[in-house]
């Protein structure tokens, strides 16, 4: 699921290297944090946080296959130091 997070939000970012993920699991609740550069906040979150909302739909269809929850939070790295 996490390759699946990565390849939607690599698409829109321009610094890839510069993104970090923070996953913890407890039991059946997944917690995706995924930490961005300032200037790519927007790109990935999209016009009215259309792309962020998409990419939360997905993994929530997914995710009903492993029989998981998947909260995905996106920050900015400036928010996170």
């Amino acid at each position: 699921m996490l390759d699946l997070i990565k390849y939607v939000v690599e698409t829109f970012a321009d610094k890839k290297d510069e993104i970090e993920y923070v996953v913890n699991e407890d039991g059946q609740n997944v917690d995706v944090t995924v930490i961005l550069n300032d200037d790519d906040m927007g790109k990935v979150i999209g016009r009215q946080g259309k792309i962020a909302k998409a990419l939360r739909t997905l993994v929530k269809s997914v995710a009903s296959l492993e029989h998981k929850k998947y909260n995905i939070e996106i920050k900015e790295r400036s928010a996170v130091k």
